[in-house]
């Protein structure tokens, strides 16, 4: 079996969450059996046991304070739309476990210690809901509003609930509300100040004490990302002396007693410890690379998730122990990465760049794009990227405006233009690789999937002088009829993204959509595309291919029956090779990209 296959069928294991009540029941995602699936985990005996059992994977799983029971999210095939299922954590028939909410897309769940279930819904036809579930009674609907929202946390007594909500119409930049079980507010928290101002709050959770109504909130008021404390009862605002660069998030000690601190900056993370009142914060020793997640247990002790792109993900402990570690063989290692900062257009741009072990430039060379477009590629193991590198490939990955972790300003710089100003900066990195002798222009591939496979259909069209090849997974490609497909929180984004609906301002909708350049497209370009996918559905996608089939572009489409990606191992494999297969046969004797034509205004 060849290395990058290994990598994939390699087991692999999420950060065990834990119960509050119950610390030694523990709830995992791993695809031990070749899906991803959810698992329980009794510490104090060492058993574990596989809780879903589906063709297609489960990840979405919770578990409440008392560890009782395993609550999962059940949707079909991977849409995205479903019910809240129940399952005893020791094993037993699943029962639905809100009975009387019908399916809907989740928008957040809090479980409170007497049973009591703060559940969150959207649908296209009601926004989104939020409802208060008790065992015996019918629900009770709490909120409403045709604008995204979603549960953040409930208070530890379970008298308090924090909402967050873009009633002002800014999906990017969240308000709060905290109510009582009753629907009632006790207090509001918008820095937006009804939607002039683009700053946002986040719910990172209610202190873990019985009777505290303190709640730790990460606010953009400084440029960033950072953790406050609220109490909106006593109406008093905390800020904290975390002075560090890049975003920040928090957590709570199971205690109280202090904060577990998530650093993340420049593609690299860290963990730090705070106590309140204290100077400033204290370092939790953790390897270079990336923390993908963190948690603090009742004994002191942190566990976290780590990797780095040359070192497979571990989940370790402050202790010195590896916490959970997975029966098989171990994967692979491969490259580590470097770091490259060019100038661009808007500012510095950070990409990250692995090269084959033992091989000089210049390299063929795959531009893998994230997705988000509000997240960042990091300094941690992924086996996509690593799969090219072994097949003599360069890959750069580049964190463009948009992406987090460098900054409010960076991420917040994609309105209305949405998709030209990713590829502005795309292409100031791909000048810079060709001229620093790392990548062959004329054997460049643009790849990426989601949002990345967005900007790469859009990049073959407005560029097509650049890249020999494209890769797009997943992708936005017809952005009107995406628009009106699409899940109903992703249409309030992209109403925030271009200013409105496709009737409201059609000229930035069709600027941005690769629909519009796709007669310019001239290199060979790979789709692939799940057919129940609720967030880059499969009608836009087949326009966008019709019109490529007729003009005879050269491309290949897979569709496969999934959502928004496959949690099933092999399908992910055959997707992999599907793509090395069509990259390799195109690209022997390719002529140079940069004779093909431009595409008109």
């Amino acid at each position: 079996m060849p290395r990058w296959e290994q990598r994939f069928r390699a087991p692999r294991v999420s950060l065990p969450d834990w119960a509050e009540d119950a610390p030694d029941r523990s709830l995992f995602v791993s695809n031990a059996t070749g899906t991803y699936e959810l698992y329980a985990w009794d510490r104090a005996s060492g058993k574990q046991r596989q809780v879903t059992d589906r063709p297609n994977g489960t990840t979405d799983g919770v578990l409440p304070p008392d560890g009782a029971s395993v609550w999962w999210f059940s949707d079909t095939d991977g849409d995205e739309f479903g019910v809240w299922m129940r399952q005893p954590f020791e094993g037993g028939p699943d029962e639905p476990a809100t009975p009387g909410l019908g399916p809907s897309y989740p928008a957040g769940l809090a479980i409170g210690r007497d049973g009591t279930a703060v559940v969150g819904r959207s649908t296209d036809e009601d926004g989104t809901t939020v409802h208060v579930v008790r065992a015996g009674t019918d629900p009770v609907e709490i909120y409403r509003h045709r604008e995204s929202a979603g549960v953040g946390d409930l208070s530890h007594d379970g008298s308090l609930i924090a909402l967050e909500h873009t009633e002002h119409g800014d999906a990017m930049h969240s308000a709060l509300r905290v109510v009582r079980p009753d629907g009632t507010t006790v207090a509001e928290l918008d820095d937006t100040e009804g939607g002039t101002k683009e700053l946002g709050l986040s719910v990172l959770g209610f202190a873990p004490v019985d009777g505290d109504t303190r709640l730790l909130v990460g606010h953009q008021r400084r440029g960033r990302w950072e953790p406050m404390i609220w109490d909106p009862v006593a109406g008093t605002q905390t800020d904290l002396p975390v002075d560090l660069p890049g975003d920040v998030g928090a957590e709570w000690y199971p205690d109280g007693s202090a904060l577990l601190i998530e650093h993340s900056f420049e593609a690299r993370s860290e963990l730090w410890r705070y106590e309140p009142g204290a100077a400033g914060p204290v370092r939790v020793e953790t390897p270079a690379g990336t923390v993908s997640g963190a948690t603090a247990r009742p004994d002191g002790s942190v566990e976290y998730l780590w990797s780095s792109a040359e070192q497979p993900p571990v989940v370790r402990s402050t202790t010195g122990d590896v916490v959970l570690d997975p029966p098989g063989e171990k994967a692979p290692p491969s490259v580590p990465v470097r770091d490259a900062w060019v100038e661009g257009p808007g500012g510095r741009i950070h990409a990250l760049v692995q090269t084959p072990s033992g091989g000089e430039g210049p390299f063929p060379t795959v531009f893998e794009i994230h997705g988000g477009p509000t997240w960042h590629d990091s300094d941690s193991f992924a086996s996509g990227p690593a799969a090219w590198v072994d097949h003599g490939f360069a890959v750069v990955r580049v964190n463009y405006r948009g992406s987090t972790g460098y900054g409010r300003a960076w991420t917040d710089a994609l309105k209305h233009r949405v998709g030209l100003i990713e590829l502005e900066d795309i292409a100031a990195v791909r000048e810079w690789a060709v001229e620093s002798g790392l990548a062959d222009p004329a054997r460049l591939v643009l790849a990426g999937g989601s949002w990345g496979g967005y900007l790469t259909l859009l990049g073959l069209g407005t560029q097509p002088g650049s890249w020999a090849l494209g890769l797009a997974a997943v992708p936005v490609a017809d952005y009107v009829t995406a628009y009106h497909d699409e899940m109903e929180a992703l249409k309030a984004m992209d109403r925030t993204l271009l200013g409105g609906t496709p009737e409201e301002v059609p000229e930035r909708f069709e600027a941005s959509s690769p629909l519009t350049y796709v007669d310019a497209v001239r290199a060979p370009v790979y789709i692939s595309a799940g057919v129940n996918d609720p967030r880059c559905p499969i009608r836009q996608v087949e326009n966008y291919v019709d019109r490529l089939a007729a003009r005879g572009a050269v491309h290949e489409v897979y569709r496969y029956d999934a959502g928004h990606g496959s949690l099933v191992v092999d399908e992910r494999i055959k997707q992999v090779r599907l793509e090395l297969d069509f990259a390799l046969r195109h690209l022997a004797g390719a002529p140079r990209p940069e004779t093909a034509p431009r595409p008109g205004p």
